[in-house]
């Protein structure tokens, strides 16, 4: 005889139903997503009372359409099982360029009003506005692109903790994180980078994850040049979530390989001057529900047998992994991942998420956290008010 009541068995809709009808949720609110990002600018730029001829009306609608049906297309292609580097390329590029579209197509808007409260009616307020959304948007991808593209600049910043010892007043901690090697080949930026790390005379290197989008075997090309990275005590690395989108062990794998000690939810000591401090990591927020063995956030694992007395540099690689940090006193936690929104204004979105997006924070009375903007960039290659860095935190004693 059945446990389950029958009229139970009746109204539960069979898990393929359940798969169908979420399959259904995520289309429609993919494709609400892209009407709104395209559609926005269409209606400003082509359809909202500047009267073009019939043939830029007709240009211009297919350009959108194209765009419309073609991202999905491309990000499926790229990023999908079939991970075809041109097609993703493509594909984030095009999504960077709608995102701008979008953005400056709703701040036209104010222009438009401020030209029809000075007298500018229509069809001259909508070409003068649409003239300059376009002039603006071309401007800020171009721009966008070379900071994307260039070796970051370095962002020092000095870091008081408290029980520092005079030994390691001064530490150098490099920081880099988010390089994101993936479809676009930046053999050549990674190694300038590694250059410019390498020219600072770091104490300790930290990568705080995010190495790559891909395998080890597609991207090790772009990775190579990790390997000569020169710290005089440490050279650390802990993952992001982008290693649990492809090969996370692997990276582990790797990085131990070509001689960086892998934070794996563990810790070091290094020393100097007599004095000594715990350096900690610990997996990305999103390990413990990759299906990995062993793989998930595990501070108190990380900071097992080491001395509480001895201050605690920690790798995080998401910022909201502070909270944890806090209730082990953490002294300092370094993290990356929000790019610093990597294009205005997506840092607001990404504040809904995190506690941070950049910069040197105080959480509780002792914790204090470090967010990187990002060394990379991830997807579309432009940077919009949201610039790379390769961070010097110099660490100081609080006397």
């Amino acid at each position: 005889m059945a446990d389950t009541p029958a009229e139970v068995v009746e109204t539960t809709p069979p898990k393929r139903h359940l798969q169908r009808r979420r399959r259904w949720r995520r289309t429609l609110i993919v494709a609400a997503v892209l009407l709104t990002l395209f559609g926005v600018p269409w209606w400003l730029l082509l359809a909202s009372g500047a009267a073009w001829p019939a043939a830029v009306f007709v240009v211009g609608t297919a350009l959108f359409a194209a765009a419309l049906v073609g991202l999905p297309t491309l990000m499926m292609l790229g990023h999908g099982r079939r991970h075809i580097d041109w097609a993703a390329a493509t594909g984030d590029a095009l999504l960077g360029i709608g995102w701008v579209l979008f953005v400056w197509s709703v701040l036209g808007q104010v222009l438009r009003l401020v030209l029809h409260l000075a007298g500018v009616s229509d069809p001259a307020a909508a070409r003068i506005t649409t003239a300059a959304v376009i002039a603006v948007a071309v401007a800020l991808l171009v721009w966008g692109n070379r900071e994307a593209l260039r070796v970051p600049r370095v962002k020092d910043v000095d870091v008081f903790i408290g029980g520092l010892g005079r030994g390691l007043d001064g530490l150098r901690v490099v920081l880099i994180t988010d390089t994101h090697y993936g479809p676009l080949d930046r053999a050549r930026w990674s190694a300038a980078v590694i250059d410019r790390v390498n020219e600072l005379g770091a104490d300790v290197v930290c990568h705080v994850g995010d190495i790559a989008d891909g395998t080890v075997e597609v991207r090790e090309p772009q990775a190579e040049p990790l390997a000569s990275v020169r710290a005089a005590s440490a050279r650390v690395y802990v993952t992001g979530n982008h290693e649990y989108f492809s090969e996370a062990q692997g990276w582990l794998d790797y990085m131990d390989r070509i001689g960086w000690t892998v934070l794996h939810n563990r810790h070091i000591v290094v020393e100097r001057g007599g004095d000594a401090m715990v350096i900690a990591g610990v997996d990305d927020a999103t390990a413990g529900s990759s299906g990995l063995h062993d793989h998930g956030a595990d501070l108190a694992s990380a900071l097992a047998g080491a001395d509480r007395a001895l201050p605690v540099l920690l790798l995080a690689h998401q910022p909201k992994q502070v909270a944890d940090a806090v209730r082990a006193g953490v002294d300092l936690q370094v993290s990356g991942h929000t790019h610093g929104g990597q294009i205005w204004p997506f840092n607001f979105l990404v504040r809904l998420e995190q506690p941070v997006v950049q910069g040197l924070s105080r959480h509780g009375e002792r914790t204090q956290l470090y967010t990187s903007r990002g060394t990379g960039f991830w997807g579309p290659p432009f940077r919009v008010f949201a610039p790379s860095e390769i961070t010097l935190l110099t660490l100081r004693r609080m006397e």
